[in-house]
């Protein structure tokens, strides 16, 4: 039941900050994300908060570095170099699901980063087409698969060490 209560969040997370981007209403994933993310870090305590800012951290620079090479483009955001809030609400939000739904992951990063790579192309595909983003470019889609080759088995790392102690899982 706990994977499906994280599935159901999950989803409600992405929704929220995507379809909240595409009808100007910006504020409301990452407001819905960090009311989730209080439940999260409760139960959690400071190596979950060290967990989620890494995870924010990361996914900030990595859209940013994408969006300042013009590769990514957020219409409600106008001539944006940085990734917007709501972008950087997606990673924590999926960085929540991980330890609750994505534990077969641990100790597999080839197996986490062939999901990264189609997954997040995918990902970035249905907002685009929900009008939250636009592919800048045509390798637009092979930039985003290589940065969530990489990202995906760095945040299934991260939470196998937060939930072994500090060793990898």
């Amino acid at each position: 039941m706990r994977g499906a209560v994280a599935f159901a969040a999950f989803q409600a997370g992405w929704f929220a900050c995507v379809l909240g981007a595409a009808n100007h209403a910006p504020w409301l994933g990452p407001g819905l994300v960090a009311a989730l993310a209080l439940r999260f870090l409760a139960k959690g305590g400071k190596g979950a908060t060290v967990y989620l800012a890494a995870c924010a951290a990361l996914g900030f620079t990595l859209d940013s570095a994408l969006t300042a090479g013009g590769l990514l483009h957020f219409p409600a955001d106008g001539d944006r170099r940085w990734s917007p809030l709501w972008m950087t609400a997606l990673w924590v939000n999926l960085a929540m699901f991980v330890p609750a739904g994505l534990r077969w992951l641990y100790g597999r990063p080839a197996l986490a980063a062939s999901l990264g790579a189609a997954g997040g192309p995918a990902a970035y595909w249905a907002g685009q087409r929900l009008g939250a983003l636009e592919w800048s470019a045509p390798q637009a889609a092979a930039a985003v698969a290589c940065e969530w080759a990489a990202a995906t088995p760095a945040i299934v790392w991260l939470a196998s060490r937060g939930e072994t102690g500090g060793r990898p899982a």
